[in-house]
């Protein structure tokens, strides 16, 4: 790559302003007032991509969030690589915890602070900078569609009947995303495996209206209660997930794989310390990157009800809530699993309350093959720029469109994150080291030179 390391010095300063500016937009898919941004922040990314080299780019309609496609193709003949990210992000709350505003994007200690920084603008954004230097050095050895959606922080719903509406169009070799993490700093790994998703809401309802607690208490069942105690059953203390059948089609991974997984670099004392936890938790018999990566998890991810103000209010409450998300392996169902976990929920709920499971979003586990040229093509791009060969590395996560790709579009997918357990996404102080989007500017640009060479 001729004077990559040069271009790159030379415009980060500018690249940079340019993701700051698209940060600035908060493009929270999960909240309606935040819709008109939704367009703005597509606008922004149609005419970015045009003004760095791109044929054609287009806001797409969908039934929710626009989708934004762009393409240039420099010779029907040759490979194409399509790239997908998301412009939406999570929502911010709580503000409080937030060292500076979320949408107001500061450099601290090397890192760049901002919701989205990392999930996903900052990762999106070292595409388009990678795609900026080989247009402009005339390096580009292959062609390149884009195809950016402003869901995937709610489980992508319109972008099913897109792909179905669109599939000539997003013809291609190969899909590239970065929206993974690696392993470490000085770790390259190359995520090879995501968790599927089934994302539940329970609703517990007992008396028709909120009740005096001294009154009524002890003679009506506390619908709280009654979700904790539900709640708490569905995990043994083995850390088992007591739902029947939960376990049916999990796949079990071999002595030799588990073996070659465990070659990834990992301190349980430094986890602990980095979380301030004094103890691990999980599944009786894996280690810990094992129960993040290869087994099936539960959790709650909220629960409300009753009364949460400040100060006392002596009340029995009427209803109570929780979310339920349930991380899938490869060969678990989704849509099953759901059903699976319904069945179970309302079979252990007493007579003294009514239960509701209403499902909100999930979709397929994905795993990629490593035998692949564009896997290999990857692998030399990290160990270009890294200078060691890059650990295939099962990730925790879920991107449940990476199966939808597959199935829909009958394409691949490389996932080449530059993310850190650190990033905090998801959370307050959301952060992406710069020296990490630079690197990624920096590898990107050999995996197009790997894989065009065929």
């Amino acid at each position: 790559m001729k004077d990559l390391k040069a271009y790159i010095q030379d415009n980060k300063d500018r690249i940079l302003n340019d993701l700051f500016e698209l940060i600035r937009i908060p493009s929270i898919s999960s909240k309606e007032a935040h819709k008109d941004d939704m367009y703005k922040a597509a606008n922004w990314i149609s005419e970015y991509l045009v003004k760095k080299g791109a044929d054609q780019a287009e806001v797409c309609d969908t039934e929710g969030h626009p989708v934004v496609y762009g393409e240039k193709i420099i010779d029907p003949s040759l490979p194409t690589v399509i790239i997908y990210g998301h412009y939406d992000v999570q929502p911010a709350e709580p503000l409080e915890l937030w060292k500076t505003p979320p949408f107001e994007p500061e450099i601290r200690d090397g890192k760049i602070y901002a919701r989205g920084a990392d999930d996903d603008k900052g990762q999106m954004f070292m595409h388009f900078a990678a795609f900026e230097y080989l247009v402009n050095t005339n390096q580009l050895p292959c062609n390149v569609k884009f195809m950016i959606e402003g869901e995937e922080e709610i489980g992508s719903p319109s972008l099913g009947n897109f792909l179905k509406e669109n599939k000539e169009k997003l013809s291609g070799d190969i899909i590239l995303v970065s929206d993974t993490s690696m392993l470490g700093a000085e770790t390259p790994s190359i995520t090879t495996g995501l968790r599927g998703l089934s994302y539940c809401e329970v609703h517990v309802t007992g008396p028709n209206r909120d009740l005096h607690s001294g009154l009524f208490g002890g003679a009506v069942a506390n619908p709280i209660n009654v979700l904790c105690e539900m709640i708490g059953s569905l995990i043994d203390e083995n850390g088992h997930i007591t739902v029947k059948g939960f376990y049916d089609d999990v796949e079990e991974l071999s002595d030799e794989e588990r073996a070659d997984m465990g070659r990834a670099p990992f301190d349980d004392e430094a986890y602990k310390n980095a979380l301030d936890v004094h103890e691990l938790a999980g599944e009786k018999g894996y280690t810990t990157l094992e129960r993040t990566g290869i087994r099936p998890t539960l959790d709650v991810n909220g629960i409300w009800g009753g009364y949460t103000d400040k100060g006392a209010k002596t009340v029995l409450p009427s209803e109570a809530h929780a979310k339920i998300s349930m991380r899938l392996v490869p060969h678990q169902k989704s849509e099953k699993i759901t059903q699976l976990f319904k069945d179970h929920f309302l079979s252990i709920a007493p007579k003294s309350v009514k239960v509701e499971v209403e499902f909100l979003h999930g979709g397929e586990g994905y795993v990629s093959p490593t035998d692949t040229h564009a896997y290999k093509a990857a692998s030399k791009a990290y160990e270009q720029t890294y200078g060691i060969k890059p650990i295939p590395y099962r990730s925790g996560g879920s991107i449940p469109i990476i199966s939808m790709f597959e199935q829909i579009l009958e394409t691949k997918t490389i996932l080449m994150g530059f993310g850190l357990e650190s990033d905090a996404i998801h959370s307050p102080n959301e952060n992406y080291p710069l020296s990490q989007f630079l690197k990624g500017f920096e590898t990107i640009p050999y995996f197009y030179k790997y894989f065009a060479e065929k």
